[in-house]
């Protein structure tokens, strides 16, 4: 048996859960491929789930290891891979909402559920870049199929997901509106929103009008964020709601309003993260990594997103 260095958990519970670990290496199989990380992004989901919420009711009861976002490199091809190659530096993120362990040494998964890295990239940058950027480009262009010349407005938008969206949307020729605090505006802008609104110091609901697709990235748990959204719909509009999905009562809310709502769910796509790493290479999109830690201080990564405040992505170095 070979062992690897893992970042696991016993318990649901605070960062401290969090523990190095050795657990048994994974082997590939048929249509798999072993890929040894090199970087593993942080999400809030991995927050959510070690906590009991998020994707636990689909990983189930601990001890389990986190983490989704992969990059790294191909060691071992299992029989059937055919499009990729042991030595192929890749990204991706696998088996979500499943377990793929990305807090650890080694993966394994389908070959087709990972992609070349974007060349332009290193790894850990590269490893920020697949939940949240299948978040955007999948809710943009699959649940919302934005079309130039729409307005769309992104909640959250200095967020990891929320960078992102706004530069796929402004690719796609939307007229792009984001709410953020008064100090991210100038990036945000320099990414390609055209309209800033402060929410802390503004309803957005009063400031902003006929929008044509809402990608919610923080639901309404947070100060009914979801169902004030609705105000900012044009007839027919639609609101995509990422984090927390839509309850009865926004789906009737919404079609009261003669509006839409629209629950989401990011799924791996190895398709969708080719075409992200041209527009990375390109330069039409780019990521932000505002930290990156060692695999051993995942917890402290942990208590950093859990602020809310950071801006784009956190990363933990896996490879020595």
């Amino acid at each position: 048996m070979t062992l690897m260095r893992a970042i696991s958990q016993d318990t649901f519970g605070g960062p401290e859960v969090l523990r190095p670990v050795q657990v048994e290496r994974p082997e590939p199989l048929p249509t798999e491929v072993l890929v040894r990380v090199v970087s593993a992004g942080v999400n809030p989901v991995d927050v959510k789930t070690r906590t009991g919420a998020g994707m636990a009711g689909v990983l189930g009861e601990p001890p389990f290891v986190l983490g989704w976002d992969v990059s790294g490199v191909v060691e071992e091809v299992g029989f059937g891979v055919h499009t990729l190659h042991v030595g192929d530096e890749v990204y991706g993120m696998p088996w979500f909402p499943r377990q793929a362990g990305a807090y650890a040494e080694y993966v394994t998964a389908p070959s087709r559920q990972f992609a070349r890295k974007p060349r332009s990239l290193g790894h850990d940058q590269a490893a920020a870049v697949p939940l949240a950027a299948l978040t955007a480009w999948q809710s943009l262009v699959d649940a919302a199929e934005v079309r130039a010349g729409q307005r769309v407005l992104v909640h959250a938008a200095a967020g990891g997901v929320g960078h992102l969206a706004v530069q796929m949307a402004k690719h796609l020729g939307a007229y792009v509106i984001g709410t953020a605090r008064a100090g991210k505006h100038d990036w945000l802008r320099g990414l390609g929103a055209d309209e800033l609104v402060d929410y802390t110091a503004t309803r957005f609901e009063d400031a902003v009008r006929d929008v044509d697709v809402v990608i919610d990235l923080v639901g309404d748990e947070h100060d009914t964020t979801s169902t004030r959204s609705l105000g900012t719909l044009r007839p027919g509009g639609l609101l995509v709601a990422v984090p927390s999905g839509v309850s009865p009562e926004l789906t009737r809310e919404a079609e009261n309003r003669g509006l839409r709502a629209r629950p989401f769910l990011v799924e791996p796509d190895g398709a969708a993260l080719t075409r992200i790493a041209e527009l990375i290479d390109a330069g039409k999109v780019s990521i932000e990594v505002e930290e990156v830690f060692p695999l051993e201080r995942a917890a402290d990564a942990h208590e950093r997103i859990a602020t809310g405040r950071t801006q784009g992505k956190l990363v933990l170095r896996v490879a020595p």
